[in-house]
């Protein structure tokens, strides 16, 4: 009997360690549990749960120079809870610091070097599931598509949002995109240096991510609504005592999931997508959430496509009143009770599927039951009867420009149609330098191109030029479009993703200065408006570039990245 009893136990103790009882247990593991030791393993520490904490610090950025402390709290959630954690670190870089220049060709491509070393900490060490906390926007699903490729029981921690930078009698909330703007406005001689200066020296106050409704607090909402993060934690300040507790939660909520065996698959699924999605759209979130929600779903084996955008933003409303394009930060957000409610409004609505099963065990209905309504009188969540926009303002369009889809960000503010004539740049920098010396006039279509996810490679975000346009004021009197894409920060009439990208002959790659180009959100179309028989004439006379780049990381990208409307994945990971 005793024999028998003992044999339950170990079965059930190895049942929570499916993968650390293979790297640590029995005579020939030795060697495995000698380097433990030499670690801070105890003896009693091996018939543990093994819990990696995934830790994305670094100093590269104030996104995420607080997240080592984070993943402390994590570790002790995980180890009270019964498991033993160990903390390892990936990698991060900073759009923030890196937009404008060649350093931005990396940002992307560091999404997928994150997955990968995840995964390969994860496989190799035998972890039995772990906690990824992450800080910056390519962070979020970098860690989620790791998650989804390993699919061991795994939380994701949302490193915080940033507090408002200010100026000593000055009323005006500041963030990195005040600065951007204030390039501009500084061009445009509105400000002088020294008013530059202040703005720059005050708008980022300490740790955190990019204040508005970018793309950092858009992932970060979007991996709440999948299911794959605790209830709150995409909207708590960065340094919060919540957020402390959130992380010590998430490592306990590992412990527990590998004891109910729910697994990363078992949450993301397509109705799971689909809330994500739907949660984006009445926040009025960043385009980036197209891209990675489409790599994210690809990790997982859903089938969404870019067109499912446009399927859910038929019905789901834009709520937020969010920077950029609407008044406020992510930390006022914060103060009113965050997209809990937000998310039971939508529910209730029946916009938002409630059977899905989240990181808690339960199923998002029941983490959302007792959530209470905003308090009367806020004025940043609008009620479903009085939206800021009926339907949603990331609108996928197609057109003999973008007969592989491209994405706008279009909140209705900017007007819904733009007729223009093209002024057409090969890179970011030499249109930025063009707005900011009042080459770009009043009626412009700027295009700019060789930025796609092959060209650039790496697909860099234009917060730059977008910013400078309404720093100097054109916000309504251009638009632009690029085979590249946006930061969560831009606004105005922009069109990004747009594919085929230029690098692989697409008709971005065709076009003149001059050419009439028409971008129409109701109709959904981006149109070059030239005969058919001259862009045939110039689809025959274009020639394909030669790399920018044969060697390194980025070569390697720009071989196997595939296009913007499947996610920018690499094709290795491509679900055929």
């Amino acid at each position: 009997m005793k024999s028998t009893k003992s044999n339950l136990r170990k079965e059930k103790t190895q049942s929570l360690r499916p993968h650390s009882s293979i790297v640590v247990d029995g005579a020939d593991r030795a060697p495995s549990r000698a380097m433990l030791y030499a670690v801070g393993f105890k003896e009693d520490d091996f018939k543990k749960p093994m819990i990696g904490i995934a830790s994305t610090w670094s100093m590269v950025t104030p996104c995420n120079m607080h997240i080592d402390k984070l993943a402390l709290e994590a570790e002790a959630g995980a180890n009270k809870a019964g498991g033993k954690a160990i903390i390892f670190n990936t990698i991060t870089i900073s759009d923030g610091i890196s937009m404008g220049s060649e350093g931005m060709k990396y940002s992307l491509v560091s999404r997928e070097v994150i997955a990968d070393s995840i995964e390969v900490v994860v496989g190799c060490e035998g972890l039995d599931g772990f906690v990824a906390i992450g800080g910056c926007d390519k962070n979020m699903p970098g860690c989620l598509i790791a998650m989804a490729r390993l699919n061991r029981p795994s939380v994701f921690v949302y490193g915080g949002t940033i507090l408002p930078g200010c100026i000593t009698g000055d009323t005006r909330k500041l963030d990195v995109v005040s600065v951007f703007e204030a390039v501009g406005a500084h061009a445009n001689k509105k400000i002088d240096d020294a008013e530059l200066h202040k703005i720059e020296s005050c708008a980022i106050p300490g740790p955190g991510s990019c204040g508005g409704m970018y793309t950092a607090n858009t992932m970060a909402s979007a991996i709440e609504a999948l299911g794959m993060s605790l209830p709150n934690s995409s909207a708590q300040n960065a340094m919060s005592k919540a957020k402390k507790e959130d992380c010590q939660r998430a490592g306990a909520a590992v412990v527990n999931l590998l004891k109910l065996g729910i697994r990363p698959l078992d949450i993301m699924t397509r109705k799971a997508f689909e809330n994500a999605i739907t949660v984006v759209i009445a926040l009025g979130g960043s385009t980036n959430a197209v891209l990675h929600l489409l790599a994210m779903a690809n990790a997982a084996g859903v089938n969404l496509t870019i067109d499912d955008f446009t399927k859910i933003g038929k019905r789901v409303p834009v709520l937020a009143d969010l920077k950029p394009s609407g008044k406020h930060l992510m930390s006022e957000l914060v103060a009113i009770g965050g997209i809990r409610p937000l998310m039971k409004m939508l529910l209730d609505a029946g916009l938002l599927h409630g059977d899905c099963l989240t990181v808690t065990g339960e199923t998002m209905a029941q983490t959302l039951k007792n959530v209470p309504p905003y308090l009367k009188g806020q004025t940043i969540i609008r009620p479903l009867s009085d939206p800021i926009k009926k339907d949603s303002h990331l609108v996928v369009l197609y057109g003999n420009l973008a007969s592989g889809g491209a994405v706008a960000k279009i909140t209705g503010k900017e007007g819904m149609r733009f007729t223009g004539k093209a002024i057409v740049f090969e890179s970011e920098e030499k249109a930025l330098t063009a707005i900011l010396n009042g080459t770009v006039k009043k009626g412009h279509v700027i295009v700019i191109r060789y930025e796609g996810p092959k060209g650039g490679p790496g697909m860099r975000e234009m917060l730059s030029p977008t910013s400078a346009i309404m720093g100097k004021g054109l916000g309504k009197e251009v638009a632009l479009i690029t085979d590249g894409r946006f930061s969560g920060g831009s606004h105005g009439f922009v069109v990004g993703h747009v594919t085929p990208e230029a690098y692989v002959g697409g008709t971005i790659a065709l076009v003149k200065n001059g050419d009439p180009i028409t971008i129409d959100a109701d109709k959904r179309e981006l149109s070059l408006d030239i005969p058919v028989a001259e862009l045939k004439k110039r689809k025959q006379a274009w020639k394909a570039p030669k790399p920018r780049y044969t060697r390194g990381v980025l070569a390697k990208y720009a071989a196997h990245v595939t296009s913007a409307s499947l996610g920018a994945v690499t094709d290795a990971d491509l679900k055929l």
